[in-house]
């Protein structure tokens, strides 16, 4: 059977199981769906976040969530680690390791199938290799670059940690689940069927009590109280929206979604639930990432082939920077700021621009489908998953 025909299957056995999720979620909180004017529906009343301590690390500067991530600030743990590029190519089943100071592919290993994304662990010892087919996650020692056995888990499309480092929550898209399981032994606790199809991509509340997760094919996005094991309200973004990677702002306010099908990033209050404003980039609006000096944010706009850059400040795009010919999905931001390392999806290259000039510094080319990279070491506490979300 074609991928192609594959992946419809799927999302046809999905969208049966989002009708399902969607009566049990009605039936168990007693929402009626309302939700005033931009779409929010949430259990119990409008979200609010609640006074109970998440047990999440304190922010280093309650201004700004990512004051840990700045240049330089590389924990012990990590400290030691080579600089690599780790890129999963899901079409070829393999994993290339780039040289990020000679721009050069070292290595290159086998890793299960469809592999979506690798993974800093949460104690950013241990690299995990999201195999979404394959149902496995494989973990790589990034002190050697080295892959290690890999490790039963079903459909791990996307993984990501508890800002309390209790739970790995591994985002079961097919499934439309949240399965909780150890953070070091990725052995199952429970799971959470959420009403979300295509649940996708994260980010966590400021203190650490919500989670915000997009629904890729359900044009929404969901909010989880992770005290409470529930979901507590869903949000629905418009139609035909396809919302894909999820950014807290530096102050904590507001949520950035990237929306590829309306081709921008929309804007939602991390206290209400609510669209406060949508920013727009180009066609494809796919992944978001932080500068080291968290005054900017770098939109990957896929299918225009270049990257938006937008102001925290003034909530507008400040500059373009275009990949001719390129399709820039997934990556990170190098330890000391100065490169942004984006996958191509479509061209089998990865990308290296410079965040000073925009100016692309190298088109590596690796496997096929390459797709959710990991800049490896980066500054920060703690990974809270993803290719690399830090605080």
């Amino acid at each position: 059977m074609s991928r192609a025909r594959r992946r419809g299957l799927v999302r046809l056995v999905a969208l049966v199981g989002t009708v399902a999720a969607l009566l049990v979620w009605f039936f168990a909180t007693g929402d009626s769906g309302g939700g005033g004017p931009t779409g929010a529906t949430t259990a119990g009343g409008p979200h609010r976040v609640a006074g109970r301590p998440s047990g999440a690390p304190p922010l280093l500067n309650s201004n700004d969530v990512y004051a840990a991530d700045r240049p330089g600030m590389l924990s012990p743990v990590v400290r030691r680690f080579p600089s690599r590029v780790y890129v999963p190519n899901s079409e070829s089943n393999t994993v290339s390791v780039i040289n990020p100071r000679t721009y050069r592919v070292m290595g290159q290993f086998p890793v299960g199938t469809l592999p979506e994304h690798v993974v800093p662990s949460y104690d950013l010892k241990t690299l995990w290799v999201n195999n979404d087919e394959g149902n496995s996650l494989t973990p790589i020692d990034p002190a050697t670059g080295r892959p290690g056995r890999p490790v039963p888990v079903t459909d791990p499309y996307n993984l990501y940690f508890t800002p309390d480092g209790r739970y790995a929550i591994v985002v079961e898209e097919r499934m439309q689940t949240l399965d909780f399981r150890d953070p070091r032994t990725m052995r199952s606790d429970h799971t959470l069927s959420v009403p979300c199809y295509g649940v996708n991509h994260m980010d966590f509340t400021a203190d650490g009590r919500y989670l915000l997760a997009s629904c890729e094919f359900g044009g929404a996005v969901i909010m989880v109280d992770l005290a409470r094991q529930r979901v507590v309200g869903r949000l629905t973004l418009g139609s035909g929206a396809s919302p894909q990677d999820v950014k807290l702002s530096p102050d904590g306010r507001v949520f950035y979604v990237a929306d590829q099908a309306s081709g921008g990033v929309w804007l939602i209050d991390a206290k209400s639930l609510k669209k406060v404003g949508f920013i727009r980039t180009a066609a494809g609006a796919h992944g978001l990432y932080v500068s080291r000096d968290s005054k900017y944010l770098y939109v990957s706009d896929r299918s225009a082939g270049e990257v938006s850059v937008i102001s925290f400040a003034s909530r507008k795009v400040v500059h373009t920077w275009r990949i001719p010919g390129g399709s820039p999905d997934m990556g990170g931001v190098s330890a000391d700021g100065r490169v942004l390392w984006l996958s191509g999806r479509y061209g089998g290259e990865v990308y290296a621009i410079s965040t000073r000039s925009g100016h692309l510094l190298a088109r590596i080319p690796v496997g096929s489908g390459p797709h959710g990279l990991c800049v490896y070491p980066q500054p920060g506490r703690y990974s809270l998953g993803h290719t690399g979300v830090f605080r």
